[in-house]
């Protein structure tokens, strides 16, 4: 084990360099955009990564860019024991930031806001400086250790796809994306999309337009309907009614001669949809109370709401609840819709536990549907991950989050699927302290500076001991 005074004084002496190089990622806007030549997810995360691979060349850490989808910094030429693997890209952002803009990064009271600040661009600094603290120590290692830094994480890992068909997984792996002490179950999951059609009718008042929803895995904050034909005050105290059932808050304007009402959520990862109040989910609980014309748009609707209500995480309405004592709860979040005059569209991400398949998740949420007149597409349930808890590399690991933080190392389970959740022996090892909610993908994110720079000296500890 390395020794923890000479890794807090390290640590204390390049504080503010630390800090520096996480706010030259977090000043970049790296949310996916449309591909152009080269960049394969847009500019942004293209951008980040060529800042992320400089502040690798000023470390002295060998850098190799795959086409701009990863890039690698490696410590020495040795065989690989070791891969970290976090993320560049993130995902986007609202109007409700309240602290700092986004993309303008600010220490204020220990903490660094802004987006990426801690999903993932922090902790991403943290594994570099542990990779140069082992350097700059002298550390003597018979094997390597690869920083893996990505830009697709959010948006399906197909960075990773492209980076393994080239090279081998490293014997361990660990991704600083989540908490500590340490996750070695990630459930698996179904994400769907299902629709509907049908002929425009014209019986007011009617529905003409909802919208909601941008990526798959976020709970969205907000989303908008336009209402045709509706008297005013009967929307209003609708909105007053359903408003204060839910906590969503509803804006009425007018527009194009409809009524447009706006609700306000609370954004969250789909993972914990119980951290967030789901717009989309509110919109609708407002909109199938509304006195609208029977037509059959406004019956699909209501399916939809049957099966999603507002509040229900845990797919009790879709009969798809279910749990086991080693994985936990299934959660669903319905997080993107679009309806229009003549159809509608929607995508739900759902974390399942260990004992989904098929049969009982998939199969019973579309039959649920079918009930309403509405298609799920074809999908299917995708496996956990899990690493035995009693594997040398898990135990490393624990051991080396007890010595530094002198708390008890125990393994959990998350429905969150990190950047390991196809490597074999890949778990995710920090960087967020148990119970901190650190806001990823809300607004006013945040890491606690201190806690990034403790998961520094923990990973420094665990490659001297892995790569020794």
């Amino acid at each position: 084990m390395m020794d923890k005074q000479q890794l807090d004084a390290y640590f204390e002496a390049h504080r503010e360099e630390m800090v520096r190089d996480i706010c030259r990622l977090v000043r970049i806007r790296s949310d996916r955009s449309d591909p152009k030549p080269g960049m394969p997810y847009g500019e942004g995360p293209a951008k980040a990564l060529a800042e992320a691979m400089e502040i690798a060349r000023e470390m002295g850490l060998s850098v190799t860019n795959y086409d701009n989808y990863v890039c690698t910094a490696d410590l020495n030429g040795s065989p690989t024991e070791l891969d970290i693997l976090a993320h560049l890209d993130v995902v986007p952002v609202s109007d409700g930031w309240t602290v700092t803009a986004p993309f303008a990064p600010l220490e204020k009271d220990g903490r660094l806001y802004g987006r990426g600040a801690a999903d993932d661009k922090g902790p991403a600094v943290a594994a570099l400086y542990a990779v140069k603290a082992v350097k700059d120590l002298g550390v003597p290692l018979s094997k390597n250790v690869r920083v893996i830094l990505g830009t697709d994480e959010e948006c399906g890992s197909s960075d990773l796809d492209y980076y393994y068909a080239r090279e081998k997984e490293a014997p361990k792996s660990f991704s600083p994306d989540a908490d500590f002490p340490l996750i070695n179950l990630e459930k698996g999951g179904l994400r769907g999309r299902f629709t509907a059609s049908w002929t425009e009718d014209r019986a007011l008042p009617r529905l003409v337009s909802a919208d909601g929803g941008t990526k798959l895995n976020v709970v969205p904050d907000k989303a908008s309907a336009l209402v045709e034909g509706l008297d005013r005050e009967v929307l209003a105290r609708c909105c007053e009614t359903v408003s204060a059932e839910t906590g969503i808050s509803y804006a009425v304007s007018e527009e194009n001669g409809c009524l447009r009402i706006d609700a306000k959520g609370t954004g969250a990862h789909a993972a914990s949809p119980q951290e967030g109040n789901n717009a989309v989910t509110g919109l609708l609980r407002l909109l199938v109370s509304l006195p609208l014309a029977d037509c059959e748009g406004f019956r699909r609707l209501k399916a939809v709401e049957s099966a999603f209500p507002h509040g229900d995480w845990l797919g009790k309405a879709a009969g798809v609840a279910m749990k086991d004592d080693l994985s936990g709860e299934t959660t669903l979040s319905f997080d993107i819709f679009r309806y229009s005059l003549t159809g509608l569209e929607g995508q739900f991400d759902c974390r399942a536990s260990i004992l989904a398949n098929d049969e009982n998740l998939r199969d019973v949420i579309k039959a649920r549907l079918a009930e309403g007149g509405v298609e799920l597409a074809p999908c299917s349930v995708f496996a956990a991950h899990h690493v035995p808890a009693e594997s040398p590399f898990i135990r490393t690991l624990l051991r080396c989050y007890e010595e530094f933080t002198g708390e008890k190392g125990y393994c959990v389970s998350i429905g969150g699927g990190t950047y390991v959740h196809r490597l074999e022996n890949g778990v995710a090892f920090g960087c967020a302290k148990p119970g901190v909610n650190n806001r990823m993908h809300g607004d006013d994110e945040f890491a606690e500076i201190d806690q990034l720079i403790l998961s520094a000296k923990i990973f420094a500890a665990a490659i001297a001991e892995i790569c020794g």
